[in-house]
């Protein structure tokens, strides 16, 4: 095992060591460091500090674990592996994310999962513990997101405007959701056993990392916001 004192290190140095040819990393003193773990593979990479921007953008088969809060586009257009943050994160975690996984303790900014996607057997899961901002799951083509609203019984579990654009993909809030304000071209109805079972794993998997209960994650309803097939949106990229 590596580890490297960022203070004084500049995101390109920091990514320079990052490549050399170690398996696991760890990283004291990081404040703000951009694109730590960009593309990489086969590295486990823990981050003592607050990482910048587009942290683990292009990640393969990396796994990243932050013991603090992250910047914006955290997993930006990631393919595989896992991010772990042990915090917040800001505006646009997730972005035109394809594969792997991003769990976070605390809270998520606006656009969250936007233009989230899946390919085959990739199927990208995202879940927030704490609440989202606004346009979640902005033009959602396809993965999972998932919304626990964890430790904020007085504050909104999403922001304005959830699912604007969705055109694929699956959106778990947990409790009865169903009176937020929705676009028409969305669908949302209380989970099922069944729904539930196609995220059992990953909700599992989440507890364990952050030692949540399951059961008390589970003692709530959980909405699903899925596309309405009956009323698809048109003419948003060609005519159709």
């Amino acid at each position: 095992m590596k580890v490297i004192d960022a203070t004084a290190l500049d995101y390109k140095t920091l990514n320079e060591f990052l490549r050399q040819p170690e398996h696991d990393y760890v990283i004291n003193g990081c404040c703000g460091q951009r694109f730590i773990g960009a593309g990489m593979s086969d590295r486990n990479i823990t981050i003592n500090g607050i990482s910048g921007n587009a942290l683990g953008a292009y990640l393969n088969s990396a796994s990243i674990t932050v013991n603090a809060n992250a910047q914006d586009a955290v997993g930006d257009t990631m393919n595989a592996g896992k991010i772990l943050i042990h915090g917040s994160i800001g505006d646009a975690a997730g972005y035109a994310m394809r594969g792997g996984r991003i769990y976070v303790r605390d809270h998520a900014g606006y656009r969250a999962g936007i233009h989230m996607k899946a390919y085959k057997d990739k199927i990208p899961v995202m879940i927030i513990g704490g609440c989202a901002g606004s346009f979640l799951g902005e033009y959602q083509a396809g993965g999972i997101l998932i919304v626990l609203g964890l430790k904020t019984p007085h504050r909104p579990i999403v922001g304005n405007f959830p699912c604007t654009g969705m055109h694929g993909g699956k959106l778990f809030l947990r409790g009865d959701c169903r009176n937020l304000n929705f676009p028409p071209q969305v669908t949302a109805d209380i989970a099922s056993s069944e729904d539930m079972q196609e995220i059992m794993e990953n909700l599992k998997e989440y507890c364990t990392d952050f030692q949540y209960d399951l059961e008390t994650i589970l003692s709530s309803p959980f909405t699903l916001v899925t596309p309405d097939s009956k009323n698809p949106y048109k003419q948003m990229y060609v005519a159709n």
